[in-house]
């Protein structure tokens, strides 16, 4: 139960229009909105949609313009829709596990530092001279390899792995089953096979990274893959070794970094995006699904397509190529014309 429509109202602020004393047990979206709902809209189809709805009430983006005489449904208008929900839904979400609290079964190997308040899992596993900071929870399953260094107040979910040396910062979460550390893919070519180039160097996470999962961040071949802070990775993202993201970017499911990719702050890149690698993408650059980046992008440019190139390019090849049947046709008409 989250309360009524003004106890929302008194945790985020806004404007309440209609009867506020309306009772919200969930929160839903529009398709699945029952009476004790509140769901949301941020756009005039959303609103229109939620209006329509079963729900109880509506939260309102400040930008979506309506006429409230004739809503006929509570509404909570407040600036931002999308940071109100995420208030209302973090007093939903189950707590994560908070110790202090050591399973039996848990392994702390010889020199180990364990911060107070740490938290750790059934089967979890602390290497030798491993260092895990105040309040982390480690949780079933975990590994922690020799000579990590754990900042505080991070959580490792169920399988999350950090491998030998690398450095894990404050407030950083790796969910299920991502890997971090794991072997650089470095090979050559000698006397006709391919040989392992050892890869010695580790991973550094900056505090507040998420890493989504099982996805991967390969230690590099020397000194560190680094990930900046705050930036935040989805599921099945491959990092390849030697990269340097920055601070606060975003990267979407399936996207792979080739080694020694950099990247600067507060990118966007969307899913299934790959790099050759050696190469740098630009602060504040924007990268589209599915893009295959060859070279360097520059800071701020929007780009898509394979090999991508600046959008606005990309769909006008998009636009010429389907008009390019209706172009054959003329083509062939005028030549039987002849």
């Amino acid at each position: 139960m989250l309360g009524t429509l003004a106890d929302l109202q008194a945790r985020v602020g806004g404007r309440l229009v209609g009867d506020g004393s309306v009772t919200i047990a969930r929160i839903s979206a529009v398709d699945d909105a029952s009476a004790d709902a509140l769901t949301f809209a941020t756009d005039e189809k959303y609103y229109a949609a939620a209006l329509a709805s079963g729900a109880a009430a509506v939260l309102v983006d400040a930008s979506v313009p309506l006429d409230e005489s004739r809503a006929g449904k509570p509404l909570l208008i407040v600036e931002n829709a999308r940071a109100a929900l995420a208030t209302f839904l973090a007093t939903l979400k189950p707590p994560r596990p908070r110790g202090p609290y050591r399973h039996p079964s848990a392994t702390i190997e010889a020199g180990a530092a364990i911060g107070e308040d740490v938290y750790l899992g059934a089967h979890s596993y602390v290497g030798a001279r491993a260092k895990i900071g105040r309040g982390s929870t480690i949780s079933p399953g975990a590994f922690v390899g020799d000579d990590v260094q754990i900042g505080e107040d991070t959580w490792l979910h169920p399988r999350a792995v950090v491998h030998e040396r690398c450095v894990v910062g404050s407030r950083v979460v790796l969910h299920s089953g991502s890997v971090i550390g794991s072997e650089g893919f470095g090979w050559a070519f000698i006397e006709g096979r391919l040989e392992r180039i050892p890869q010695v160097g580790n991973v550094v996470l900056d505090d507040e990274v998420e890493i989504g999962a099982n996805s991967c961040v390969d230690r590099a071949q020397t000194g560190s893959t680094q990930i900046g802070y705050g930036t935040k990775i989805d599921n099945l993202v491959q990092i390849g070794h030697n990269c340097r993201i920055g601070k606060h970017c975003a990267i979407a499911a399936q996207t792979g970094f080739a080694g020694s990719t950099s990247v600067g702050d507060f990118v966007k890149i969307a899913g299934q995006v790959g790099t050759r690698g050696h190469m740098h993408i630009g602060s504040r650059a924007t990268i589209a699904g599915q893009s295959g980046v060859w070279g360097d992008v520059a800071e701020g440019a929007m780009i898509s397509g394979n090999p991508a190139r600046d959008h606005r390019e990309t769909l006008r090849n998009e636009v010429m190529l389907r008009k390019l049947p209706q172009l054959l046709k003329r083509v062939d008409a005028l030549e039987k014309s002849e």
